[in-house]
């Protein structure tokens, strides 16, 4: 603690100054959509393939706007940061009401008092605005706990989508997704011929065509992009693909 956050701290009960954590992790969960071997059926511009990581954030909902000595937290999802040793969890808030973007609660001050640094949240329903300088301000509104996947940089997608058929050739394009901003550097194109083979491969999946047309294609996945064993069938067959310039 700074000399200022210490002065500052000076006359105040222990409980009134907090040093906020910021030791979360947040859990990623993977998915891969269809499952193996599945017969599916999907629509020219809808994903055949998707595999990825969902990253979940704990945090709190705070249903409607609050004001704490100062400070407004105008409602919605609160992110956490870090908990400390009495199970208090710190959460991190936005500068703006109603950024959703990045779908993360504001909190706003007046210009009296000092800049907020986090907000603390107890399992007996108090919560508090801890300034930079440790020093904390508390209520009891109504939060609760809560978990919400959201656009973050550690999640990461693979997928491929059906784009059509002209002639004997089906089309393909496949996005790459960090967080939830599509990197174009990772978006490609693909073109099959269907009478040389009714199995198509792209980085690393596996797909078996049963029937395909302009509106709509049938499939079942044999390997997803990260399934490591080999398929019984014959080997991945790339078709020429244009990466856009």
């Amino acid at each position: 603690m700074s000399l200022r956050a210490a002065w500052a701290c000076v006359g105040l009960l222990a409980t009134a100054c907090t040093t906020p954590h910021y030791d979360y992790r947040p859990a990623q969960e993977a998915f891969s959509h269809p499952p193996l071997g599945e017969r599916v059926t999907v629509a020219v511009g809808e994903p055949m393939l998707a595999q990825g990581n969902i990253v979940q954030l704990a945090g709190i909902d705070l249903p409607g706007r609050v004001s704490i000595s100062g400070y407004t937290l105008h409602g919605g999802f609160y992110p956490q940061t870090g908990s400390d040793e009495e199970g208090r969890t710190f959460h991190r808030f936005g500068d703006e009401p109603g950024d959703g973007a990045a779908a993360i609660g504001a909190l706003t001050k007046n210009f009296i008092v000092d800049p907020a640094a986090s907000i603390r949240a107890s399992q007996d329903g108090q919560l508090c605005v801890v300034t930079i300088l440790n020093v904390s301000a508390c209520q009891y509104p109504q939060f609760s706990y809560t978990s919400r996947a959201i656009a973050h940089e550690r999640a990461f997608q693979q997928t491929l989508i059906y784009s059509g058929r002209s002639g004997s050739d089906i089309h393909m394009a496949y996005r790459e997704f960090d967080g939830d901003i599509a990197r174009p550097a990772f978006a490609n194109a693909a073109r099959y011929d269907l009478t040389a083979s009714r199995e198509i491969g792209y980085r690393g999946a596996l797909i078996e065509v049963i029937e395909a047309d302009n509106l709509q294609i049938t499939y079942r996945v044999i390997r997803n992009f990260n399934t490591r064993e080999a398929s019984p069938s014959v080997p991945i067959r790339t078709a020429s693909a244009d990466r856009p310039g």
